[in-house]
């Protein structure tokens, strides 16, 4: 089992170092000097060039040949921006703001719990809907109920997000007035920091009423959210318990006479879960880094309409480190889902 785990951790680090030089390349392939956007356009050529070795702009992207052919030394083949980002995320540094001059690890930690908890909310939506539903749908192949998901499903996966936020807002904020429409806590609630945790910090601290806050707050956005993983996980659910119902052992248990719960709760299902594993990690992955349409609507303070408007003002530290965070967090997962096949399948624990 820890080879199993080691080997996994090892191939992390060739996808993290692809991950980074795709992540370089893509943002310098951004129109638009930064150094004329925070100067601006009367800016003198001096100022800017000045600007730009600040930023370490006026290096090569990748390999400075012309400093390598005249002195012959790797430390100057290496003086590239490059080397300096990749450097500078080894260290732990992810750059300052090019406008705001904060440093972009510390906007991550304030931002970062808001959009993994959005995105916790998302998924636990999908897993509460999604596998009752499938299973509900496998067990009546082919009747109304099963009818009923599978078009709830395809309805799921095309309705646009931002279409759903809107009618959520409308129907359940504005016209029946249940839920608040935006935010994460109500004008007045404050709940001291701990974690950034709204909820798990309100509750750390005995404020029951601002955890019934920030819960209300994040139902309609997480069911915006969870709408197209919640259509996901149920079609994966019902394809998988489809095919487990067949195997022999499922018949065999019902031959012993046990009940069609305990058969589909405890035999079936739990031999289905490696692909519903693999969506559900995949989903919340997405989900992390998908809310930027969400986080817009319904303002919340994530990191998905930070590094949006970040693209939009070429701040480069911001689209490298948020990026460049998010796509390990996706790997992260993805590499946890890989380990927790083992505890389900111990054919690949001993493979």
């Amino acid at each position: 089992m820890s080879a199993f785990i080691l080997r996994r951790l090892i191939g992390l680090i060739p996808v993290l170092l692809g991950m980074s030089l795709l992540v370089f390349t893509l943002v310098r392939l951004i129109p638009g000097d930064p150094a004329i956007l925070m100067l601006g356009e009367r800016a003198t050529p001096a100022a800017i060039e000045r600007l730009q070795a600040q930023l370490n702009l006026d290096k090569p992207l990748f390999l400075n040949l012309a400093a390598f052919q005249h002195s012959g030394r790797v430390g100057d083949l290496v003086d590239s921006q490059f080397f300096a980002f990749l450097g500078s995320i080894l260290r732990g540094d992810l750059g300052q703001s090019i406008f705001t001059r904060v440093d972009v690890a510390t906007e991550l930690a304030a931002r970062f719990p808001a959009t993994f908890e959005l995105a916790v909310g998302g998924i636990l939506v999908a897993l509460l809907i999604g596998v009752p539903a499938g299973v509900v749908a496998a067990m009546r192949k082919n009747s109304l109920a099963d009818v009923v998901v599978t078009s709830a499903s395809l309805f799921g996966v095309a309705m646009p997000i931002f279409w759903l936020g809107m009618l959520l807002i409308y129907i359940f904020a504005v016209h029946l007035g249940w839920l608040p429409p935006s935010g994460r806590l109500s004008p007045g609630v404050s709940v001291p920091r701990i974690t950034g945790f709204l909820i798990l910090d309100s509750l750390l601290q005995g404020q029951w009423a601002a955890a019934w806050d920030a819960i209300r707050h994040l139902i309609l956005p997480a069911l915006a959210l969870g709408t197209i993983p919640t259509a996901t996980v149920a079609r994966m659910t019902r394809g998988a318990m489809l095919e487990v119902l067949g195997q022999d052992y499922v018949r065999t248990a019902r031959a012993k006479g046990l009940s069609t719960l305990r058969v589909t709760w405890r035999h079936a299902l739990k031999n289905a879960m490696l692909p519903i594993i693999t969506v559900v990690g995949l989903s919340f992955g997405s989900l992390l880094t998908g809310a930027i349409l969400t986080e817009t609507i319904f303002n919340w303070p994530g990191m998905g309409k930070w590094i949006y408007d970040a693209i939009g003002a070429r701040d480069y530290p911001i689209v490298q480190g948020g990026t460049l965070f998010i796509a390990a967090i996706y790997v992260v997962i993805n590499t946890l889902v890989d380990v927790s096949y083992a505890f389900f399948d111990p054919r690949i624990r001993y493979g």
